[in-house]
């Protein structure tokens, strides 16, 4: 049998992707911690409830402006000292939660700073993929590094059950430290051998930076992120309380729904990748389908009552929606290298996701005590209709994000 060739460019892509895949595995386990962990720190008395919604607040809004700041630097500055660095200091300031529980102010700031830090891996990481590899290999890497985000949360929530809160969060750090120091030295050794450069696209200086990323959309890709934020983090959130005071699960079996569903949220990526070669690269339109997809399954889950039904139509829902999602981060960011401005304009979306995201929580949960539980699942039909309406392929422009 004859060996089957590679060529060097699917080589490039695939160093380049694997390392991508594995750091940010390491940050999306350290972004779920808390949440998989609260419990045990809530029953051990080192911290109340307000004090881990306040940690958590704190958080999301230190990584979103942190993505809105470190996507503009990530433009200025060599993806090998973002990325390495934006891991070894968030490990050190994960670590440090586990030993100022006593200090709450303390853990506050260092919590903080863990998620300002962690904000300066993605941006930086999708423009060194996309100025280094074709834009097919592109979009599979960044579909590596998706998958990687997703997978984070069963893992987080695997650790929480065999291990105290506070080894858990050491555990976190460790892994950040480590990839810290790998990602520097791999991307040193890339560089030298010519894997990754830097300064191949310069940024568009015939327009001002806004004026050329309107013209590649940029208004519709915000609207995009806005809904999908919601979606995949928002409304995953508040999916155990769902299950259990809306279906009526009890909490172990919502726990445990909650981490099955998560899992196979993982593969909406490879779904999405899938659907949009088999429609000829067409973003436009396998945006429109995922959005349109997720709509029918809200109504579904607005009208049928069924617990397992509901459960099932409403994981189908959020995982269309992630498709979407998907084509963004994965199509669309990488998409913009010619301007010379991915990782700002990355940074600016993920932005836009989190502080979304952030807005909607407290919304919802005072949409439940209003509305209910099925008028909030309106709303979120409502959010992912607008998504479909916004995201119609137009006949002038097929296969362009």
């Amino acid at each position: 049998m004859g060996k089957i060739k590679i060529s060097n460019e699917a080589v490039k892509a695939i160093k380049i992707g694997s390392l991508c895949s594995v750091s940010y595995l390491a940050v999306y386990i350290v972004r779920n911690i808390l949440g998989a962990v609260s419990p045990q720190m809530i029953e051990s008395g080192d911290f109340t409830t307000e004090e881990i919604g306040l940690l958590s607040s704190v958080y999301f809004v230190t990584y979103a402006l942190g993505q809105l700041i470190n996507g503009a630097i990530g433009d200025k500055i060599r993806a090998k000292y973002m990325i390495s660095f934006g891991l070894f200091l968030a490990g050190i300031s994960n670590s440090l939660l586990a030993t100022t529980a006593s200090s709450k102010l303390a853990a506050v700031i260092t919590y903080g700073a863990a998620g300002f830090f962690l904000s300066m891996i993605y941006g930086p990481m999708t423009k060194v993929v996309a100025e280094n590899t074709q834009p097919i290999y592109a979009t599979r890497c960044s579909l590596g590094y998706t998958f990687a985000s997703f997978l984070g949360t069963p893992l987080a929530g695997i650790l929480a059950a065999v291990l105290a809160w506070q080894w858990v969060f050491l555990f976190g750090s460790m892994a950040l430290l480590l990839m810290g120091v790998v990602s520097f030295c791999v991307f040193t050794f890339f560089e030298k051998k010519g894997v990754i450069e830097y300064g191949k696209y310069k940024k568009e200086k015939t327009k001002g930076s806004v004026a050329v990323l309107v013209e590649h959309k940029i208004i519709k890709w915000t609207a995009i992120a806005f809904i999908t934020g919601v979606v995949r983090t928002t409304v995953v959130f508040w999916l155990p309380t769902y299950l259990n005071q809306y279906l009526g699960f009890s909490t172990k079996k919502a726990a445990m729904i909650f981490t099955v569903s998560t899992f196979i949220l993982t593969f909406c990526s490879f779904t999405s990748v899938f659907i949009y070669e088999r429609l000829h690269h067409n973003v436009n339109l396998t945006v429109f389908l995922a959005f349109l997809v997720s709509s029918c399954c809200f109504v579904a889950v607005w009208v049928l009552k069924s617990p397992i039904l509901n459960t099932i139509l409403l994981v189908a829902a959020i995982f269309s929606s992630n498709c979407a999602s998907t084509m963004l981060y994965s199509r669309y960011c990488p998409s913009l290298r010619d301007t010379g401005m991915v990782s700002a304009a990355t940074g600016f979306l993920d932005f836009i996701s989190y502080i979304s995201a952030g807005i909607s929580s407290t919304v919802f949960a005072n949409a439940v005590s209003s509305v209910g539980w099925n008028g909030l699942v309106l709303i979120w039909l409502c959010l992912v209709a607008l998504g479909a309406i916004i995201s119609f392929p137009s006949k002038k422009v097929k296969n362009q994000p």
